[in-house]
């Protein structure tokens, strides 16, 4: 029977329905085989044998450090300032070389006092005349001539004319620029036939020896440091060097911004080694010796949410136990736990466990980026990390 015009017959839809199942057939079992391939082998990669990561290895110690306090300072001349002139003038003689040690009251700077002298010679023959005046007019009172207070006004301008002539010699002497103080001084910040204003800097002068070190501590540690107290300090500029000064001065008041609080100390400096300005390491000793367990700082892995180290755990290795080539493996197996602990104070190249380590424990002391729990190690300490408490760079 025909089938009315535009629709398929039924053997045609038929047809199609099979070929869209066949399709389905086709593509389901091509992403099955792909998809039993994909499962086998990752269970192959799961079950294969990792290798051992080679790492070096320490067991924590326990050692008698004293109780001991650091903090980063500042060394600050015991005298340092700009030499500065209190009278303006033209410089006429420079009488240092910059750099050179002067003593105090040594002559820096002559300036040109022409003027001033000319001024000077005025007052004083002023008040030579009014000595005349003063010198009659007493006689005359002695005399009975005239009146003592006649000769109490002759008296009193002589007196002035005396403190003028004073007051221009001190002026005069204020053109003369002097080191205030024994030091060292800089580079000079004038030139010859230069005007210079009152405060202008002429030079920087700065007192070496002794030198002062600035440095601040918490809050906790009022009343722990006494003046007295021996401060050890290192400086970039001295590499393996280390100073020794005392606690000289200790701020009574506690800022309260940074709740901190101010001490100095004060060094001997006698070859100018340590200069001002120079940033400086600082520890010094708080009391009796204490025990603590350490160990390297290259073995802690230090992050926001703690620090931790990886502990090394020795068990028997299980029969039958092959490698990547199948080949059978003996021997202890080492393994590493990755463990949260608490640290304390540094000291050189190692570090304070104060909490979750063991004297004894061996932990990963290199190598701690390949690591995770429970994973194999071997050990190999032909090269270790430096692990010294006071550690010195090699001279080269």
């Amino acid at each position: 029977m025909p089938t009315p015009a535009g629709k398929p017959s039924p053997s045609t839809s038929k047809r199609m329905i099979l070929m869209l199942i066949g399709a389905l057939v086709v593509f389901g079992g091509v992403f099955a085989v792909k998809a039993f391939f994909a499962a086998q082998t990752n269970a192959f990669f799961d079950d294969m044998p990792q290798p051992a990561v080679a790492i070096s290895a320490q067991a924590a110690e326990t050692r008698r450090w004293d109780a001991a306090g650091e903090a980063v300072g500042t060394f600050t001349a015991v005298n340092g300032t700009d030499v500065t002139t209190e009278s303006g003038g033209v410089v006429r003689s420079i009488e240092f070389d910059a750099g050179q040690p002067v003593s105090a009251g040594e002559v820096l700077v002559r300036l040109n006092t022409a003027n001033e002298q000319a001024t000077l010679e005025a007052l004083e023959a002023t008040a030579r005349l009014a000595n005349t005046r003063r010198d009659r007019w007493e006689q005359l009172v002695r005399e009975k001539l005239v009146s003592e207070i006649e000769a109490q006004q002759y008296a009193t301008e002589a007196s002035t004319a005396r403190a003028q002539v004073e007051a221009q010699r001190a002026l005069i002497a204020q053109k003369t620029i002097r080191a205030p103080f024994r030091g060292v001084l800089g580079i000079r910040k004038v030139n010859l036939g230069q005007y210079v204003a009152p405060g202008t800097a002429i030079v920087s002068l700065q007192q070496l020896d002794p030198i002062h070190l600035d440095f601040t501590l918490p809050e906790q540690m009022t009343g722990k440091v006494a003046e007295g107290t021996t401060v050890r300090a290192t400086v970039d500029a001295q590499p393996g060097e280390v100073f020794e000064g005392e606690v000289t001065a200790i701020e009574p008041r506690v800022d309260p911004n940074t709740r901190n609080f101010a001490l100095q100390a004060t060094f001997a400096n006698p070859d100018g080694r340590l200069r001002p300005g120079s940033f400086a390491k600082i520890d010094f000793a708080l009391g009796a010796e204490r025990e603590v367990v350490v160990v390297p700082q290259t073995a802690i892995s230090f992050n926001p949410y703690g620090n931790a180290v990886f502990v090394i755990s020795r068990s028997p290795r299980p029969e039958g136990e092959t490698d990547m080539q199948g080949n059978p493996l003996t021997g202890e197996k080492l393994t590493v736990t990755q463990r949260f602990i608490q640290t304390g104070a540094t000291r050189g190249d190692l570090i304070e466990v104060t909490e979750g380590l063991a004297p004894g424990e061996e932990v990963a002391t290199s190598g701690l980026l390949k690591l995770r729990n429970e994973a194999e190690v071997t050990i190999n300490n032909s090269i270790t990390p430096s692990a010294d408490a006071e550690p010195a760079p090699a001279n080269r």
